[in-house]
């Protein structure tokens, strides 16, 4: 794509945002930060500040900001961030356009993927009472869409418009009519004493998302988030979906493999918040290895293995352990195995793959490299590459103190065990 300049830039750090170019007319402001921090809502304001003002430096003409439904006279701590996030663009020299949505429906969707999990991983539901509140889910088609449109309109400059679909649901709704496509039977019970701090846990245990997510989550679905207006769909000249047709597209999709990317493939997703660059070359000094070496007999199936790894399709050997070690790291409050991967054949740099992030991935030259995400003591690295008719597979561990390396040796054993076998399982 000749037409495409990717460019990197941290909110956060004001300095960064000179990367951004000269030359832009309209810029989406599409940043979200309530699962990185608990201190989210000061980084949103610092964030939005930094870019309102390069904007202004580069005389943007017009600025469009996705947001949420903000209509409750009671906001959440994220609601609020939220709007204060538009207040902040609105000081810009430019025109500002606002589109609240509330939930969207659509593989990359926090909200779209918690339903999921909930849905396909529970028959029966002892729920919060929050499954009563109401809320207008639309489709994440209907969303860009209306993104698109509203590109150098005028009729919307400086204006704030509500989005939703053509339908006001409960969650309790939403999770039946889901599992009605899916062609599951779910039973929902809910309990008027569930705390906002079980319900999180809940979530978090149940689904994939984080703690923080799921804290800042239940407390926003305590809040009705219903659309006031469909002035904007007569504008733009749409019509969206109804809630069901939203999740065929959505599973059509999945079905496809065409899910580009995930809210879980975020950095904040995992434990550390850092540049892969930092990462991508595996140290060796003060370092513990486990090396595995292996001739192969078919180069291709030994790669198409490699780069299936993980998700639904598991490590090839002693899997049980794999997830285990998953629930361990849940238990203390790790990622554990409940991210999964966006893709079922192809991996790229910074997707996650259960606890594990994606540093560098070239199949045509036979190397992947994962850096751990789980709860350590410690830094782990998991490489395999390929050289002429050997598979090398080799797990690197930099332990911190007396802990990392007591750490290593109670799991030798297992690893042993466990590696062996995978090695085997990847040159059958």
């Amino acid at each position: 794509m000749d037409n495409l300049e990717i460019v990197e830039v941290d909110l956060l750090e004001e300095d960064t945002l000179d990367a951004i170019p000269n030359d832009i007319d309209v810029a989406y402001y599409l940043v979200h930060s309530m699962s990185g921090s608990r201190d989210y809502e000061r980084q949103e304001a610092l964030s939005a500040n930094h870019f309102r003002e390069r904007m202004n430096d580069i005389g943007v003409l017009q600025v469009i900001y996705l947001s949420g439904i903000v209509n409750d006279h009671e906001l959440s701590k994220h609601l609020s961030s939220r709007k204060n996030v538009e207040e902040e663009l609105n000081k810009g020299k430019y025109a500002l356009t606002t589109l609240r949505a509330g939930i969207i429906i659509g593989s990359g969707s926090a909200s779209f993927e918690i339903i999921r999990d909930l849905v396909e991983k529970l028959p029966v539901m002892i729920a919060p009472k929050w499954l009563l509140t109401k809320c207008q889910p639309i489709g994440v088609s209907d969303v860009v869409k209306l993104l698109v449109g509203v590109l150098h309109l005028p009729q919307v400059f400086n204006r704030t418009f509500d989005v939703g679909g053509p339908e006001v649901l409960t969650y309790k709704d939403m999770l039946l009519r889901f599992a009605a496509v899916r062609g599951l039977k779910r039973r929902i019970y809910t309990l008027p004493i569930m705390s906002p701090r079980l319900s999180s846990y809940w979530l978090y245990f149940v689904t994939s998302t984080s703690y923080m997510l799921a804290t800042s989550l239940v407390d926003s679905m305590k809040v009705e988030v219903v659309a006031r207006s469909a002035e904007i769909n007569d504008i733009v000249g749409i019509s969206p979906v109804k809630y069901e047709e939203a999740l065929r597209k959505a599973f059509k999709k999945i079905a496809q493999n065409e899910i580009v990317s995930s809210w879980k493939d975020s950095m904040v997703s995992g434990q550390m918040n850092f540049r892969i660059s930092e990462f991508i070359q595996v140290p060796n000094y003060g370092c513990f290895k486990d090396i595995k070496r292996m001739g192969i007999a078919d180069r291709q199936s030994c790669l198409n293995k490699i780069w299936n790894i993980g998700g639904s399709t598991g490590w090839y050997y002693a899997t049980w352990l794999w997830s285990i070690r998953g629930l361990v790291d849940s238990l203390f409050g790790g990622v554990g195995l409940r991210r999964g991967r966006t893709h079922l054949t192809h991996i790229q740099p910074g997707d996650a793959l259960d606890f594990w992030r994606v540093l560098y991935a070239n199949k045509q030259e036979g190397r992947l490299l994962l850096l751990a995400e789980m709860k350590l003591p410690g830094e782990a690295w998991l490489e395999f590459k390929l050289e002429d008719d050997m598979l090398v597979q080799t797990a690197t561990f930099r332990p911190k103190g007396l802990k990392g390396r007591i750490y290593w040796y109670l799991v030798s054993p297992f690893h042993y065990f466990v590696f062996n076998g995978m090695i085997r399982q990847l040159v059958k």
